[in-house]
């Protein structure tokens, strides 16, 4: 069986990228791994606890990885918040600042009924400045966020302070 260690050993760092002084977190070794793939999808299962979801929402690009396996071994919806102009319907939209530039995300706005119990999954947290604005889509459909649950952390950043009163969780934190 997989440690929360064996998943911290996977990730490799990349130095300068996608630009200098950027130390990049590659969770593909990760992903190529099935047993350890697995391991990571039942640790953010477990930070619902019992807590029946209706939606997971996934953040883009990698969030979606995460979030619609997560979504399937719960037997829940799944729900992108996907970069300006990427969603086909009505949407939903909010700017955010980045560690190294501004972006807009969106959602459809019929991707959650008010009250529907969803979590919340990206694969990092950094300055928080995405997953704060999918919080802020999130609440504006009057969504109940149960937590908001990431496999990295990167804790010098401070992003969980722009997150509020949620219940968030991260399987490895640096």
């Amino acid at each position: 069986m997989p440690t929360v260690e064996s998943l911290r050993t996977a990730i490799r760092d990349v130095v300068d990228f996608p630009k200098p002084g950027i130390v990049f977190k590659d969770i593909s070794p990760l992903l190529g791994d099935g047993e350890l793939f697995r391991h990571s999808i039942s640790l953010l299962c477990e930070t619902i606890g019992d807590t029946k979801i209706d939606k997971v929402v996934g953040i883009d690009a990698r969030g979606f990885i995460f979030a619609s396996a997560v979504a399937d071994r719960l037997g829940a919806g799944f729900v992108p918040v996907r970069k300006a102009g990427k969603l086909p319907w009505k949407t939903r939209q909010t700017a955010y600042s980045l560690e190294y530039g501004n972006s807009v995300v969106e959602l459809h706005e019929d991707a959650v009924a008010p009250n529907e119990s969803i979590i919340l999954i990206d694969d990092l947290l950094g300055t928080g400045g995405t997953a704060s604005a999918a919080v802020r889509l999130l609440e504006e459909l009057g969504a109940n966020i149960v937590a908001i649950s990431f496999l990295i952390e990167l804790e010098f950043l401070g992003g969980r302070s722009k997150l509020g009163d949620h219940s968030v969780h991260a399987i490895l934190r640096y």
